[in-house]
């Protein structure tokens, strides 16, 4: 999954007004305060070096839901599969590793 990928536009009552893309998702306030959430549990700094500037949350996995047939929004991700990286290291980890994607209900 890239940060293009085309997520659902509409949930239940809910619609989206980011044209269903990924990057449109990080928009949403739902994502805005999940973000801060992680950034305050990892006391704003990277959790790999320490840096305090350029800071991102990762998605360790991401989630694709077999039943709705789509991944899960950004902010429906338990806790523990979020952590703050900053740019630097954000970059790094993904130019190294594939997140992988678990198949869920």
């Amino acid at each position: 999954m890239n940060h293009n990928d085309t997520y659902r536009e509409q949930r239940g009552n809910t619609i989206l007004e980011n044209h269903g893309t990924y990057g449109g998702t990080l928009l949403d306030p739902r994502w805005k305060t999940k973000r801060q959430e992680i950034l305050k549990r990892d006391n704003n700094k990277c959790v790999n070096c320490g840096s305090e500037e350029n800071l991102q949350v990762h998605h360790k996995q991401y989630h694709f839901s077999k039943n709705l047939n789509e991944y899960r929004y950004p902010w429906e991700y338990s806790d523990r599969y979020l952590i703050t990286l900053c740019e630097r290291c954000h970059k790094k980890g993904h130019n190294i590793y594939r997140v992988p994607v678990k198949m869920v209900s």
